[in-house]
């Protein structure tokens, strides 16, 4: 494992291998609001971690990739159907979320993001190397339209700045962090701009600290980035071995616990900042 040297040590936070059931190659983890971990699976399971016990909530049967939780439902992007969910949370219900948009079939929707209206950004990734209009808006009743109407080389994860006024998008094929400005009331206010280069790395999914600092999954090679800046990189974990960080995506923030959801095994990993 290679470490900047201003990051801890990462441990497994759950190991999932041999639970009951199993963690099953978790694209995505959320935190709720009691500290719970929401986790998607490849059989279209929804994961709840508490501690050290694991239940499968609801399962949508297909692939699931990103996951957005609010305060009364959670939503998921499944690759397989391809679709969104809309699980809530106080029936259990799982309902098929998204709507047809004239001239922009779901292809691969990937990651959710609720805006400041209670709406739901979307990307869809679409095909690897093949640029495409992807970030989607989906209202409350499920309506859907284009969000934003640039081409984008695999949209991926996304994240808010700590004043919501500024999307950052993970371009995987881009080997990029994008951003675009958003208006007070959730659209987008100008162009796509890089905000950082990640050459060598096939960046997933972003997480935002309070200070505006981005920790970026790296797919490949398997690594953990941190832009403290635009234009600035660092290489913030990074593990040769493909181990404890085995091809990880989604990471989110529970407190000063950096949570990361790794594809290609059966954990969730961690790294406890500093306050």
């Amino acid at each position: 494992m290679r470490l900047h040297p201003s990051a801890p040590e990462p441990y497994v936070l759950f190991d999932g291998l041999l639970s009951k059931p199993r963690l099953d190659h978790a694209e995505c983890v959320v935190v709720g609001p009691d500290g719970a971990l929401w986790c998607g699976g490849e059989g279209g399971q929804i994961f709840r971690i508490e501690g050290d016990r694991i239940e499968e909530v609801a399962s949508t049967g297909g692939f699931l990739l990103g996951l957005a939780l609010g305060p009364d439902a959670l939503y998921a992007c499944d690759l397989a159907l391809p679709g969104l969910w809309r699980l809530d949370l106080g029936t259990g219900t799982l309902d098929r979320f998204d709507t047809e948009i004239p001239g922009h079939p779901l292809v691969n929707p990937n990651y959710p993001l609720l805006l400041p209206d209670g709406g739901l950004l979307v990307s869809d990734s679409g095909r690897a190397g093949e640029p495409r209009v992807g970030l989607l808006r989906y209202g409350a009743d499920g309506r859907g339209e284009v969000w934003l109407d640039e081409p984008l080389n695999f949209a991926n994860g996304l994240a808010w700045s700590p004043d919501r006024r500024t999307l950052y998008i993970a371009e995987s094929w881009g080997y990029r962090i994008a951003s675009v400005d958003v208006t007070a009331d959730g659209r987008p206010a100008g162009p796509v701009r890089t905000y950082a280069e990640t050459p060598g790395f096939v960046v997933d999914g972003i997480a935002v600290d309070p200070d505006g600092v981005l920790y970026v999954g790296a797919y490949e090679p398997s690594a953990v980035l941190r832009v403290p800046a635009p234009g600035q990189v660092e290489v913030f974990a990074h593990d040769e071995t493909a181990h404890l960080l085995c091809h990880p995506t989604n990471l989110t923030f529970r407190g000063q616990e950096l949570v990361v959801a790794n594809l290609g095994r059966w954990h969730l990993t961690g790294f406890q900042l500093k306050a």
